[in-house]
């Protein structure tokens, strides 16, 4: 009996220190979600631009990753669209792979922290939303309105997939089968781009049916279709905020780099060994806050990039770079001398501060200001045949100081 009893305490202490360590553990787990809620509402509350991250997952991977930036001071907004195929060093496995390698649909936050080291950013927020849930809420949003540029018509699948091409309002299983599908010609780009609009247009909806899912029934529906460490109250905020961004003047971009077979995989590996997207990040989160909702606001910028080297391919990569920046490269070619000492930027904008940011993309000093009609009377005589072609907004004439990425100083 003295043995048994002796027993009996030993485990009894035992289940009492287990039992504290238990409601420690809670203590902290619910503390740290108070703490996490509590710094999402001042984000919320304050004027700043606001990040989040979503994920529509299919079969336990992202089918699509999207981190959206928006500034409710000037209804602006900014996506940026993660290829799953990123190369990465993932320091948890010490190796280059894909950034979805890690990816745990029941723990995402080793995913999420990739994210944030790509693009050198902090992600509050996070939504998951797999495919069973996405068809629940397209369903409670009386569908989304996509734009499909030609006839989707495939009898080999089970069911068949019949899209019309136009403008077509899908409900839940019909956005499933058009996320699913892919047409044999049908490259990584082309998917990454249908996706993506479709995101866009399912935010749109949501800000629309706000008023709508404010009601508590539908309101708890729509939360049961998500996977998120965001209280309900910061959820209703939060999207009561992205009902105010003009998704219309979003402006999209995506993770750019060069195609590497890395163990058999063939993966995108980003430019500049990453510090690129983080400029580009930087320079979208800057260009949020300062653009106001005058015409300039929702211009975009034409360039034309001329090579002043014999460096063969530095305009092309150049306007590369430039593209993923948000400006519209209409020309790319040679400069009239390959002996071109300085680079230069010819301003035509006609904003002298939208130049200066241009130019501070490759910290470039020289900059020189044009009118479009400097050489005009008012009438146009003078006017030559390459006159009447458009000019763009900016030319950038690169010399021997740049180094593919910066002018040196």
């Amino acid at each position: 009996m003295k043995k048994k009893n002796t027993v009996f305490k030993e485990d009894s202490s035992g289940l009492f220190l287990a039992g504290i360590l238990v409601l420690v553990a809670v203590g902290i787990a619910g503390g740290y979600f108070l703490i996490r809620n509590t710094t999402l509402e001042d984000a919320l509350s304050g004027d700043r631009v606001t990040s989040a991250l979503f994920i529509i997952e299919n079969g336990g991977k992202p089918l699509g990753t999207y981190v959206f930036f928006c500034y409710p001071n000037t209804r602006r907004g900014a996506l940026f669209d993660i290829p799953q195929n990123i190369g990465l060093i993932i320091q948890t496995l010490n190796r280059v792979d894909r950034i979805d390698s890690v990816y745990d649909p029941a723990r995402p936050d080793a995913y999420r922290r990739e994210v944030e080291r790509l693009l050198g950013i902090t992600l509050p927020y996070l939504m998951v939303i797999n495919m069973r849930g996405l068809r629940s809420l397209v369903d409670l949003i009386d569908g989304v309105e996509i734009n499909i540029p030609e006839v989707i018509a495939d009898f080999h699948q089970s069911p068949p997939i019949l899209l019309p091409a136009g403008r077509v309002l899908l409900d839940g299983d019909k956005v499933e089968a058009y996320l699913s599908y892919s047409a044999p010609d049908d490259d990584a780009d082309q998917l990454l781009l249908k996706r993506e609009s479709f995101f866009l247009s399912l935010m749109r909806k949501i800000g629309e049916k706000q008023a709508a899912l404010s009601h508590q029934e539908l309101k708890n529906y729509f939360y049961a279709s998500l996977k998120t460490t965001m209280s309900p109250h910061t959820i209703d905020r939060f999207f009561e905020m992205l009902s105010h961004i003009d998704t219309t003047r979003v402006t999209t971009q995506t993770v750019s780099g060069n195609y590497r077979d890395v163990s058999g995989e063939r993966l995108l590996l980003p430019y500049y060994n990453g510090k690129l997207i983080k400029d580009i990040v930087s320079e979208a989160l800057s260009g949020l806050t300062r653009i106001s909702d005058s015409v300039t606001g929702d211009r975009v910028f034409t360039v034309e990039v001329l090579n002043g080297t014999s460096t063969t391919g530095l305009a092309g990569r150049t306007a590369e770079l430039l593209r993923g920046f948000g400006y519209d490269v209409i020309n790319v070619g040679n400069a009239d001398s390959a002996q071109s000492d300085k680079t230069l930027v010819i301003d035509r904008s006609g904003v002298a501060e939208f130049g200066r940011f241009f130019a501070d993309i490759i910290r470039c000093e020289t900059i020189r200001v044009e009118s479009r009609d400097n050489d005009l009377d008012d009438e146009g005589i003078g006017m030559t045949e390459a006159d009447t072609g458009y000019q763009a907004d900016f030319t950038l004439i690169l010399g021997w100081d740049f180094n593919g990425r910066y002018v040196n100083q």
